[in-house]
């Protein structure tokens, strides 16, 4: 079947495009340049705002599985902060509006969104009947809001455009660990070699995280359930503290030292890699339930094992 996939160039397009091509589906890239000729894929360019040839494709196309948006990868400046809102919510309206316009629109459109969604807590984890969505902590960086609207505004763009026969799921998706280099996977693997991948600021704040082959799996089921729609986690079912996390992840690599970080340590560290501390330091305690409701099974639903596959596969590269 054809699956359209807007921005689908980054880790988890190409996590998910490398596995649909494998299986035979007709996949569809789109992407603001030109990319280089993959086995199984057809790349075509769009802005990333506007409706243009590109739409043709979703005419009969089984799915969109919309992955746009720039990298949160970076320093949260005004700026990139902008862009990061602009680049969802614009992308998201413009795959809306293309969808009203072609004949037959697929059954499904798969939304990325965030597991950032969601308050900073330690105390009880988030599912998506009884989560807390965040904004209005105590106490925490004031540009952590600005995050929770950016994805709040995301999940609304999508419901937009009128589409009566078309079936919308936002994949409030959590840390994706893969072997790809650039991904989250490969900055802490690179912390804990150094020996660097200790506590941060405590530890206890938990991280929400999903295998890579997981990932696949569970976008396989929500193309295929027509009962679901409305907002998915897309998280492992064992979320965990940021210490063991991190302890774990160095005794599947070998054993590596530790050293803990204090959260000034932690902004220069953030510094130096160019990303920002709310990636650090933020808790997301997310978990799954209405995968596990609908008989989803996790291959990897804890850490330990998810770790060690995981480094197993990086040596393999």
């Amino acid at each position: 079947m054809r699956i359209v996939i807007p921005g689908g160039t980054g880790q988890v397009g190409g996590i998910l495009r490398r596995s649909l091509a494998a299986r035979g589906h007709d996949v569809v890239v789109l992407s603001r340049r030109v990319a280089p000729l993959e086995p199984g894929v057809r790349h075509l360019l769009w802005d990333g705002r506007t409706v243009g040839d590109w739409a043709a494709e979703l005419d009969g196309a089984a799915a969109v599985v919309n992955l746009a948006g720039r990298s949160v990868s970076c320093r949260y400046t005004d700026e990139n902060l902008r862009q990061m809102m602009a680049s969802r919510v614009e992308s998201t309206r413009a795959v809306g509006r293309a969808l009203e316009q072609v004949g037959r629109p697929p059954a499904v459109w798969l939304q990325m969104s965030t597991a950032t969604i969601y308050a900073d807590r330690r105390d009880a984890p988030n599912d998506e009947e009884t989560g807390i969505i965040g904004g209005d902590e105590p106490g925490v960086p004031p540009y952590w809001e600005y995050s929770v609207r950016i994805a709040r505004r995301w999940e609304a763009a999508q419901q937009e455009a009128t589409l009566p026969h078309t079936r919308r799921v936002a994949m409030r998706a959590a840390m994706v660990m893969s072997p790809d280099r650039g991904g989250v996977l490969d900055y802490l693997l690179r912390m804990a070699r150094l020996g660097l991948g200790g506590p941060v600021a405590g530890g206890g704040q938990y991280v929400s995280w999903i295998h890579d082959r997981d990932l696949v799996r569970a976008v396989d089921l929500l193309l295929a359930r027509d009962d679901l729609d409305g907002p998915v986690n897309l998280a492992a079912p064992g979320p965990l503290p940021q210490r063991e996390l991190m302890r774990d992840l160095r005794r599947a690599w070998g054993r590596r030292p530790g050293l803990p970080a204090t959260r000034a340590m932690a902004e220069v560290g953030a510094w130096a890699l160019g990303t920002d501390t709310e990636l650090l330091l933020k808790s997301r305690r997310v978990v799954p339930t209405r995968l596990l409701e609908a008989g989803f099974e996790f291959e990897h639903p804890a850490w330990p094992g998810a770790a060690a596959d995981l480094v197993a596969r990086v040596r393999g590269r």
